[in-house]
């Protein structure tokens, strides 16, 4: 691989697993960002379950702007990406997909690039999503699921980045509504177990754009933007 991008000009959004937030944290972000003028510009580098599922037109629903985000392959089977294009027959380059983040990144002031599934999800070529963020070298937010059984995955996911040398800006816990114990007790108790810094986002509904970007404007600190905003 060539050097990485420089790693202030974007930032990697991380999932624990599938499903637990990544593209409305995503879409919020990039909405937020391009909301205070700034250039900014969502990537998925591989999306499965296409067309059922687009995580890049749902960002780009949300900024209510189609060049908003850019979707690098898309393939059927709702599977890891490596897994999907093996059962059907499909090719996949790591190395073309590194390249399409890395071109799309030169030309944006800010680019936001969402994983596939967790950290650990097959990619591509015998990569996974962690050798794409460490090769990418932005740092990452990492977005989990807010309720019991958070603990453990957000700590593995976040330990997995920082031995690859990727910085975690912070950890976003998804559709937060503190109505159980665990809930209550998880952001603290992963500041302390990670030292990185938590923000909770209540359950935010897509189909409306102005309400998702609202939402994640109003819960995640702007110091966990990949540029400062005046």
């Amino acid at each position: 691989m060539t050097d990485p991008v420089d790693p202030g000009t974007g930032v990697f959004v991380a999932g624990t697993g599938t499903g637990v937030g990544k593209t409305v944290v995503t879409a919020g972000l990039t909405g937020w960002l391009r909301s205070e003028g700034v250039a900014a510009h969502a990537i998925k580098p591989a999306q499965t379950g296409a067309p059922e599922d687009d995580d890049a037109g749902t960002v780009a629903d949300v900024c209510d702007e189609p060049t908003a985000s850019t979707c690098l392959r898309r393939l059927e089977p709702p599977l890891a990406p490596r897994v999907a294009a093996s059962v059907t027959d499909e090719s996949l380059s790591y190395d073309d997909i590194v390249a399409g983040c890395r071109s799309l990144a030169a030309d944006e002031t800010v680019t936001i690039v969402e994983g596939i599934g967790g950290v650990r999800v097959p990619l591509a070529d015998g990569y996974e999503v962690l050798d794409l963020a460490a090769d990418l070298g932005f740092p990452a937010i990492v977005v989990a699921r807010s309720g019991l059984g958070t603990l453990n995955h957000t700590a593995l996911t976040v330990a997995a980045l920082e031995n690859r040398g990727l910085s975690v800006a912070g950890i976003v816990l998804n559709e937060y509504e503190g109505e159980t114990l665990a809930e209550r007790t998880n952001p603290a108790e992963l500041e302390r177990m990670t030292a990185t810094r938590v923000a909770t986002v209540p359950p935010l509904e897509v189909d409306d754009g102005g309400a998702v970007v609202d939402g994640v404007r109003q819960n995640v600190p702007s110091s966990l933007l990949p540029v400062a905003l005046e």
